[in-house]
């Protein structure tokens, strides 16, 4: 018989030799499973040029290794990597995986399957990419899954109701893709649920009930969908939440008398383009921290309540509602606001503001760089000290009832880049103070009543002046040769005034014009033949003046424009006169859009 020590020591030395055969087979494991990922990919170079045998696998960028389990892979991070390609079945194979992180990229197809298998899987982030495709079943498997991030993608398909059972589940990063469907209810099962974001999709449906019961509910971001219905009210009583944005759906409904009481760290709420009614409840003016309040585009009613102006938020957006003011105390939520230091935008325009605008507006924020209050019914002078906001780079007061003269105070906001008092009651004439306004690029004034003297020779210093309009006022004398100086202007306006004198010649230097409006003025003599270099241009509208002599034949008028000549006037249009109506009409809204 064998001795028993020695057999105890051979099956002790054949014990570790398989051992360690199975730790080297399951460190190949998971360096096959990256080279085979590494293989589906088009972009070889960066940091997968690292990936190769010669180097420790551990060693290689964009991978983390477990310390208890050594040379297991556990992180796998090539976040704007620029990779393209697919992603490989093979990444399921990484068992031990608890962060992915491809997001970033250009990977293309489908989520594959066999992500299921990462049992141990937190977080799944694949955000900004071109994947397609809709959410795999088998991601119900990972039952660890902490927070999902797919938005930014191309995915289609309903948003799977077996979300409700990943309870572990924090965050869900869906929007900007294609989703279709409702919100499912099983959503609401998720107690340690802190962010949603479903915004831009094609989601559709009321916003679930049950969604409003998740206490810790910190971001929810439902914008840009076709949600309808009221909100559940008991959102406003979720003290935890932080951002609340439903933007462009539609939605109705009054907000509730007590919003803002139980709402204590709100910094974000955006309702804007819904079809919310009422008044806005004063009771807001208790969520001390917001940050951004915007309700645009909606149908609220009444006054602002002059609590609103005790907040101090950094984007403020009333605009386009149908809010009222008559008297200065309806004005008093204004003269509040200038206690608040950090205001950047504030939006007010389209509503039926009126009365006076208080001398207040002048002390605002120095950091306010949009004022909008335009198309309201607002009267009597704007205010001289309007020029103590030396950050403006928007100013628009335009399409009110405005009187008076414009302050020549104007021309102290050096950084401006858009100034639009168009459509008022100002008369006088046009101070030469926006001359100094070298930055500006848009200038409106237009529609008003400006009748004494010329047009203003200074305005030619504004060198980065896009859109000019001077149309519709009493501006007499003749067109200064200097408008030729801004050499980047695309659009000039100066129709339904008593110009006289011939069209300057100079005027043909600049190629870059696209819109030229001289109609019904009293100018007189030929078109200037330079104008045949203004290659650019789309849109000539010489009527109703006192021209004479003949159309050019060459450069533009041979090709792009319909010229008209008859013994009073020259009227030339381009074939797609509508089309370019429409390409330059004023923008408003410069600041809108994921961000309402």
């Amino acid at each position: 018989m064998f001795p028993v020590l020695p057999l105890l020591l051979l099956a002790y030395v054949l014990l570790s030799v398989l051992c360690a055969s199975a730790t080297i087979f399951n460190n190949k494991t998971d360096e096959d499973f990256l080279l085979e990922f590494k293989a589906s990919l088009n972009q070889q170079s960066g940091v997968l040029s690292a990936w190769n045998t010669s180097i420790e696998l551990c060693d290689w960028p964009g991978v983390g290794c477990s310390l208890k389990h050594k040379d297991r892979v556990t992180v796998l991070n090539l976040s704007s990597q620029g990779l393209s390609g697919t992603i490989t079945p093979s990444i399921g194979n990484l068992t031990f995986l608890k962060i992915l992180d491809l997001s970033s990229n250009k990977l293309q197809g489908e989520i594959p399957s066999s992500v299921g298998n990462l049992r141990r899987l937190k977080n799944l982030i694949l955000s900004n990419n071109l994947l397609q495709g809709e959410i795999t079943t088998q991601l119900k498997n990972c039952s660890l899954l902490e927070s999902m991030e797919l938005d930014s993608n191309l995915l289609t398909g309903e948003i799977p109701f077996w979300l409700g059972g990943l309870s572990s589940l924090k965050a869900v990063y869906l929007s900007k893709n294609n989703f279709t469907g409702i919100i499912p209810q099983s959503l609401g099962n998720l107690s340690s649920l802190e962010e949603i974001y479903f915004a831009r999709n094609q989601l559709e449906g009321t916003i679930p009930k049950g969604l409003a019961s998740l206490n810790s509910l910190m971001y929810i971001d439902l914008g840009e969908n076709q949600f309808s219905g009221t909100i559940p009210k008991r959102f406003y009583n979720i003290s935890s939440l932080i951002l609340f944005r439903v933007t462009m759906n539609k939605l109705h409904g009054m907000l509730p008398t007590d919003l803002g009481v139980h709402l204590p760290n709100l910094q974000y709420l955006r309702l804007g383009i819904n079809h919310f009614t009422g008044s806005l409840p004063s009771s807001l003016a208790n969520s001390t921290k917001i940050y951004s309040l915007v309700i645009s585009i909606n149908n609220f009613t009444g006054s602002v309540p002059p609590e609103i102006g005790k907040l101090c938020p950094n984007f403020l957006s009333f605009d386009t509602n149908q809010l009222t003011a008559t008297t200065a105390q309806d004005w008093e939520f204004l003269t509040f606001l200038t206690n608040c230091t950090r205001l950047n935008i504030f939006d007010i325009q389209d509503n039926m503001l009126g009365g006076m605008l208080p001398s207040s507006i002048a002390n605002l924020s120095t950091q306010l760089q949009i004022l909008y209050v335009g198309y309201n019914e607002i009267s009597g002078k704007i205010p001289s000290g309007i020029s103590n906001l030396a950050g403006l780079t928007q100013l628009q007061f335009s399409n009110n009832r405005f009187t008076g003269v414009l302050p020549d105070s104007i021309g102290m906001l050096n950084s401006l880049r858009v100034l639009g008092f168009d459509g008022n009651q100002l008369a006088g004439s046009l101070p030469s103070s926006p001359g100094n306004l070298t930055q500006l690029q848009r200038l409106y004034t237009d529609n008003n009543n400006f009748q004494a003297g010329s047009i203003p020779y200074s305005i030619s210093s504004c060198q980065s002046l896009i859109d000019l309009r001077l149309n519709s006022n009493s501006f007499n004398g003749s067109i200064p040769a200097s408008i030729s100086k801004m050499k980047g202007l695309i659009i000039l306006t100066l129709y339904n005034n008593t110009l006289s004198g011939t069209i300057p010649e100079e005027l043909g230097l600049m190629d870059g014009l696209i819109g030229l409006y001289l109609s019904h003025n009293n100018l007189s003599g030929g078109i200037p033949e330079s104008f045949e270099n203004m290659t650019s241009l789309d849109m000539l509208d010489l009527s109703f003046n006192q021209l004479d002599g003949k159309v050019p034949l060459h450069g533009v008028f041979s090709s792009a424009l319909y010229c008209l000549l008859t013994s009073l006037y020259h009227f030339c249009v381009p074939e797609n006169s509508n089309q370019t109506a429409q390409k330059f009409e004023f923008e408003r809204h410069t600041n809108r859009g994921p961000k309402f």
